[in-house]
């Protein structure tokens, strides 16, 4: 193996990358490492292809039955072992003259398959020329090595090939979108008109429109195209206005038709057929594309008009091209992506087969690993440089076209780094955390004193100012338990970064996670602690009232401030899953969106408490006094019913947009759960407003109803538990923690925590204590519930691939030719 720069693994989403070495030199490191092989080997795959490693746990497993019988052969060799035994073994292991015997413990055949002369594969199969202690066990050991060896090469050939066609078409792609900007240049140059050069190209009046495209590759299509949106891949110089993209995939096919649609045309070319679409990804996109095609219908229609040959005119301006080369660009960037991932493969499971060749010769005292590791170094997963060469290919490329020829900053483009970790950010966290527990602890001592928090017949502060603490502890009770999720997903080895599709640059970390929630409970807290200061020192609530709703605006302007502080990306990606979430179904669903939304649908309190606190301050009251306005107000009233299962409709149109993308019925019975919640919702609020019998029935009915469905999802779909048949009883095959009572522990307590609930029929409270208090104490357990969710949530998502999350996406490109036959 090549150490060199363009060699090297590129694998930015391993917490503990590999660094390559020769084979010898990795096994001695991994000997060296205080990490075990097998941990280290399953937090490193690739999740979408972990089928398709080494089965390591296998091996293991074949291995340690080998070992057993080792040991008890090993026993009963000892009480029989004479002196003659001993020197006629010695003598075996020589040949005439004292020459010894060299023909290996093992040989492995090569058999070609059945379709190798069409370019088919080579399987190996291992023949043991010594004898071992318990040969079945052996023979079934190498079978599995043989087998995982082959389908390592086969899936190696399958990818390798998948790649290269991508950067053929890739190449192709390059070209065309050269000769256009070169005759673009040409033109600006001739008539010196910079923004308004445009290509002139004879375009076709029979417009094609699509046919069988696939399921899979229009989702990945779309998905990549969201991407782009959100500004995922990073492209300085395009366009800021929506233009008319012009992306296509690659593999789809046509057919001739006389009906216009928004999908695509045809135009010739420098004697080319080529077709340009539309990819109808996001709402804008959409309207673009339609307006588009009106402006074309309404002003342009004469010069449309079919000529003696057919042919009208198609303009292809400048910033239709920069859109055409940013779609290039993020392809650039998924190819490379996919290279890396190749790479990784290989790599790991070359060390795979070293660490187990190394086991199986200590355990048998045999020579096993130079014979086989010299079939494995010249199998072709190891041997073929075509994805190296490859891959140095797509360096050069990007940094020629994207980078100004800049080596340096192509190579942020194409190998992200991680941000290194800072003890400054631990630091500040155990600084912010004393803080907050100093501040909380004086403001509970001055709340108590004052009473503020006991039940009243008429209490401002409860009225006014406790929704906005309430509203805040809720909110950052959830983002800690958040970081908390990060922290335990990292432990347990689970690729959160690789299934929510995070930026490397850009994810949180758990400390991040946790300087933003210290940091910003401590400013809450000592706010209010300096309010309810002014308020029991006699200050009137109409000139301190302000302060609360001065906070809340400040950490709104803090969330929309466009300058690059105070995590900016990660603020912007935020605004921009919870637009998706509010205009869905109009937007693809992918991983992260869903997930945002199953979170909001755990914070109703705090929305309604948002809602208040809105009405509160944005209508005046705060100045009057008069927080029973917003209650007393038809439109507020009819608000909260909307507030409280708004979350749950959202997730619900995922759930149908879902359903409509992929077809599968499961979404269906998804989309009912969460209608079912909207209907206890809905009965819980209107309960809370008559107070009568007959509602009361109506809400144990449906909660009860929508309760019994949530955790039939939670534990069968979301979790993955309560398999019959499983080995381990009653939870999956696959389990990422190794005591499994931990499994039963969170289903009981994910149990007791659904029935939260019944506090509503109950009405249980806790001495004197306000019962907004108990409100926010029952609010807080569901968000501690939801934080117990995300763990198993992602957990089965990496083990089961659930969502169908893809390593690598189907990219749209700008350009296709088309034959002229069709």
């Amino acid at each position: 193996m090549m150490s060199s720069r363009k060699h090297s693994l590129s694998n930015s989403y391993s917490n503990s990358p590999i660094v390559p070495l020769s084979p010898l030199a990795l096994s001695q490191d991994q000997d060296r490492s205080m990490v075990k092989f097998s941990k280290q080997f399953e937090g490193q795959l690739v999740p979408e292809w972990k089928e398709a490693f080494v089965d390591y746990w296998q091996l293991k497993e074949d291995l340690k039955k080998i070992r057993l019988l080792n040991n008890n052969t090993t026993t009963n060799t000892h009480q029989t072992t004479s002196f003659p035994h001993n020197l006629l073994s010695s003598i075996s292991k020589f040949g005439l003259f004292g020459r010894r015997r060299d023909q290996g413990v093992i040989q492995v055949h090569k058999r070609l398959t059945a379709s190798a002369s069409k370019g088919g594969d080579l399987l190996y199969e291992t023949e043991l020329l010594e004898q071992f202690a318990d040969t079945d066990a052996a023979k079934q050991f190498f079978e599995c090595l043989d087998m995982q060896l082959n389908k390592v090469n086969q899936f190696y050939k399958t990818k390798e090939k998948e790649f290269l066609e991508r950067g053929e078409c890739l190449k192709k792609q390059m070209q065309i979108l050269s000769e256009l900007k070169t005759i673009i240049k040409q033109q600006q140059h001739r008539k010196g008109e910079e923004e308004d050069a445009s290509i002139s190209c004879s375009i076709s009046c029979e417009e094609d429109s699509v046919r069988d495209r696939t399921e899979q590759e229009q989702q990945q299509q779309d998905s990549f195209m969201d991407e782009l949106e959100r500004n995922e891949v990073p492209f300085p110089d395009s366009p800021t206005s929506d233009e008319i993209g012009k992306p296509t995939d690659i593999n789809m096919k046509t057919e001739k038709g006389k009906l216009r649609t928004l999908s695509g045309r045809v135009f010739s070319f420098q004697g080319k057929s080529l077709r340009i679409n539309i990819p109808l990804t996001t709402p804008s996109r959409t309207f673009s594309a339609i307006s588009y095609l009106v402006w074309d219908d309404l002003v342009n229609q004469s010069s449309k008009k079919c000529g003696p040959q057919g042919r009208g005119k198609l303009h292809i301006n400048k910033s239709k091209l920069h859109h055409a080369q940013k779609m290039i660009k993020g392809a650039f960037l998924e190819l490379y992506k996919g290279l890396g991932y190749l790479k990784t493969y290989r790599h790991l499971n070359m060390l795979a087969f070293i660490k187990i060749l190394k086991k199986f010769d200590k355990v048998t005292e045999k020579q096993v690993l130079p014979v086989y590791l010299k079939v494995v170094e010249s199998s072709y997963f190891n041997s073929s440089d075509k994805v190296m060469n490859l891959s140095d290919e797509v360096e050069d490329l990007f940094i020629m076209h994207f980078a100004d020829e800049d080596r340096r900053k192509g190579m942020k483009y194409l190998r992200p780094r991680q941000r290194k970790e800072s003890h400054a950010v631990t630091f500040f966290i155990g600084l912010f955390a004393g803080c907050f527990v100093a501040l909380l602890a004086g403001y509970i001592i001055m709340a108590h004193i004052t009473g503020m928090y006991r039940r009243q017949p008429d209490s401002i502060y409860m009225e006014t100012t406790y929704p906005v603490l309430s509203m805040f502890s809720l909110l950052f009770l959830h983002f800690f338990l958040y970081g908390c999720n990060i922290f335990m997903w990292r432990k347990a080895r689970i690729n959160y970064s690789f299934i929510f599709e995070l930026a490397p640059t850009k994810e949180l970390k758990y400390r991040d996670v946790f300087l933003i929630c210290t940091t910003s409970m401590t400013a809450v807290v000592g706010i209010m602690f300096v309010h309810l200061s002014l308020v029991t020192k006699g200050h009137s609530y109409a000139q301190v009232q302000a302060i609360p709703g001065l906070l809340l605006l400040a950490f709104v302007l803090l969330l929309v401030c466009p300058f690059n502080i105070f995590y900016h990306s990660s603020r912007y990606r935020l605004l921009g899953v919870i637009r998706n979430i509010i205009l869905s179904p109009l937007y693809k669903v992918v991983m992260l969106d869903f997930f945002m939304a199953d979170q909001l649908c755990s914070q109703v309190p705090m929305l309604r408490n948002l809602e208040y606190v809105a009405c509160y301050y944005i209508t005046g009251s705060y100045k009057t006094q008069d927080y029973g306005y917003c209650m007393r107000a038809k439109h507020y009233r009819d608000l909260a019913y909307a507030v409280s299962f708004l979350p749950y409709y959202w997730r619900a149109m995922q759930c149908a947009r879902r359903w409509f993308d992929e077809g599968q019925t499961n979404h269906l019975v998804n989309l009912g759960k969460y209608v079912s919640a909207m209907l206890a919702a809905g009965a819980k609020v209107a309960y809370e407003k008559e107070r009568s019998i007959g509602w009361l029935c109506l809400v144990v009915v449906m909660s009860s109803a929508a309760t019994v469905y949530q955790l039939y999802w939670d534990f069968v779909k979301d979790w993955g538990l309560l398999q019959m048949n499983s080995k381990n009883p009653w939870l999956r095959n696959e389990l990422m923690l190794r005591r499994k009572f931990i499994y039963y522990f969170s289903m009981g307590l994910n149990l007791i925590l659904r029935l939260a609930w019944l506090q509503t029929v109950v009405h249980s409270t806790f001495e004197h204590v306000d019962y907004r208090v108990t409100g926010l104490f029952l609010a807080a357990l569901e968000v501690i519930r939801r934080g117990l969710w995300n763990f198993y949530r992602l957990e089965n998502e990496h083990l089961n691939n659930a969502g169908k999350f893809r390593a690598v996406k189907t990219v749209p490109l700008p350009f296709h030719e088309v034959d002229e036959e069709e």
